[in-house]
């Protein structure tokens, strides 16, 4: 694995002028985590087997379903003392930990809202946002904010406008909520479209701190849910 030394580093040379000493250090965290996936999928529990006389040792035999499991339980225990949001399933794939309230409704949320591309981009969208890798993250970001746009025309194609009306009078006859759905609208939109997730030009500013990426994702994805739950049957 390129970057990954063996034995593992724990400290790393630095150099200040003519003076150098050794730092605490560790590779970066996807690439450690890539390295706990190898070593999932090549583990295996030594099992004690018949005592060889003539030689003094026992035979051996490998369960790699046992040492898997010991593994697994290992790395998550040192996750969970250390307050690490990830966890390796029992597949061997180490997964982000996602935010309590958010996490829970991305996996009971089932995308079946009668358009079958906004279901395939919601579900794209829980995929990477589940993701370690915080450039995937940010992708599923992206996407959440494609599926707003979409989500905005589904009520009438050919006018926008016309279409958000109809979808926030069927979320809520409540005169004041319905206002301040409106001006949640009408902000999420200016954020996708002033920020570097919609688009690519170089007044916009881009969205870098992980926090929030969560953030701005939990805002969005709050309202589309509540739009879809609201929505008629197709």
């Amino acid at each position: 694995m390129p970057g990954l030394n063996w034995p593992l580093e724990t400290t790393r040379l630095e150099e200040d002028g003519f003076l150098s000493q050794r730092q605490p250090f560790a590779p970066d965290t996807p690439l450690l985590l890539d390295f706990m996936e190898f070593v999932y999928a090549a583990v295996a529990k030594p099992i004690l087997g018949k005592h060889h006389d003539s030689f003094s040792h026992h035979h051996l035999t490998f369960d790699q379903e046992a040492g898997r499991e010991e593994f697994r339980a290992t790395v998550n225990r040192i996750f969970a003392r250390n307050g690490v949001a990830f966890e390796m399933l029992s597949v061997g794939r180490v997964v982000r930990v996602l935010p309590p309230v958010l996490g829970e409704d991305l996996k009971r949320t089932l995308f079946r809202n009668g358009d079958r591309t906004l279901d395939n981009m919601l579900e794209e969208c829980r995929t990477k946002f589940s993701d370690r890798n915080p450039l995937v993250r940010r992708e599923a970001l992206e996407r959440l904010w494609d599926a707003w746009e979409r989500l905005k025309s589904l009520a009438d194609p050919s006018d926008k406008k016309k279409s958000v009306k109809i979808i926030l009078d069927t979320v809520t006859s409540e005169p004041l909520l319905r206002v301040r759905l409106e001006a949640e609208a009408v902000e999420l939109t200016s954020i996708g479209n002033s920020h570097l997730i919609r688009h690519s030009e170089v007044n916009q500013v881009p969205v870098i701190d992980v926090d929030h990426v969560d953030y701005l994702f939990h805002r969005l994805f709050a309202m589309i849910q509540l739009v879809l739950r609201k929505k008629e049957p197709a």
